[in-house]
């Protein structure tokens, strides 16, 4: 069980530092001619969608969500509480995954509207 518990503890913090602005280096696709300033408002546009934290109390939240299932479904499931640290582990993981999806995902539509707000025509 100790090691279980720090290779989820390693996993958090290497699944944090791989997602911190990957929502926000994204580039559009963008139909029609493009400004002189399309980098400039690129760069603009991808920095105020990286200016956002990315771990916060909903992380948090999603990681206690998380373990709180895995370990009441585990015990549910097996009839015992053999393996309810080791489940509640991963499902506080699966739920700082799933908040770091969902914030990547955000930080892309900000790209998308800010540049569409530049008078981009945006299409992906």
């Amino acid at each position: 069980m100790p090691h279980f518990t720090k290779f989820s503890a390693v996993s958090i913090v290497f699944l944090t530092a791989a997602c911190e602005n990957s929502g926000a280096n994204y580039t559009p696709v963008i139909d029609g001619p493009v400004s002189a300033n399309y980098n400039s408002d690129l760069a603009q546009c991808q920095a105020l969608a990286a200016s956002g934290g990315t771990v916060d109390g909903r992380t948090a939240g999603a990681a206690a969500t998380g373990a709180a299932v895995a370990g009441a479904s585990s015990v549910i499931w097996n009839d015992n509480s053999n393996k309810l640290g080791e489940a509640a582990a991963v499902g506080a993981v699966a739920g700082v995954a799933s908040d770091l999806i969902q914030k990547n995902a955000a930080r892309e539509v900000v790209v998308r509207n800010c540049m569409r707000g530049r008078g981009y025509n945006v299409v992906g």
